[in-house]
């Protein structure tokens, strides 16, 4: 769970191992309409560049290894990625009540594409990048269970999706640039 701050950011944030006894005046609960969430939730505490800090509590996905939890900047400088078992978060710093669930269920990988100015999240069927701007594109369906990314290389991201009826590894593609399979 070591936090992965490849861009700029201008907050700090440190993963507490539970609640604290004292909450601080400002808290937010992600997703809002979430039940039970501090059971098993990542809690962190964010100091953004302008305002006093806060908690953020970001609800379970799922109790699996397989899926990730950790923190990551964001191509926006003001952005901060936390992901909670698989469940994956975008939240605006300066602006707490602005966040985006991003929709794969689980999100299996996380990586920061520093040169392409990506935070790019790997689910089991897709890939979805998120850029400076928000969600930069989503991929088609590129397998039928299990995304796999072999290479990463300049605009392109080669990888391989399990094929149901062939019951193998097919080989994609895709550019980074549009989210385009070639």
């Amino acid at each position: 769970m070591t936090p992965d701050f490849t861009f700029e950011h201008f907050w700090e944030a440190e993963i507490l191992l539970g609640r604290p006894q004292i909450l601080p005046p400002r808290r937010f609960v992600y997703p809002r309409e979430a039940e039970e969430v501090e059971r098993g939730a990542l809690e962190v505490m964010v100091q953004p560049a302008e305002g006093g800090p806060f908690l953020a509590t970001f609800a379970l996905g799922f109790a699996d290894p397989a899926a990730p939890t950790g923190l990551w900047s964001c191509p926006n400088s003001d952005e901060m990625c936390a992901v909670s078992g698989g469940y994956a978060y975008v939240v605006n710093t300066r602006e707490p009540e602005r966040f985006t669930h991003l929709p794969f269920r689980p999100v299996l990988n996380v990586q920061a594409l520093a040169e392409q100015r990506l935070l790019l999240f790997a689910g089991h069927y897709a890939l979805l990048a998120w850029g400076a701007t928000g969600q930069a594109w989503q991929t088609a369906r590129l397998s039928a269970e299990g995304v796999r990314i072999a290479e990463i290389r300049g605009s392109e991201l080669r990888g391989f999706g399990w094929d149901l009826l062939t019951d193998t590894e097919v080989p994609f593609t895709v550019d980074l640039r549009t989210g385009a399979r070639r």
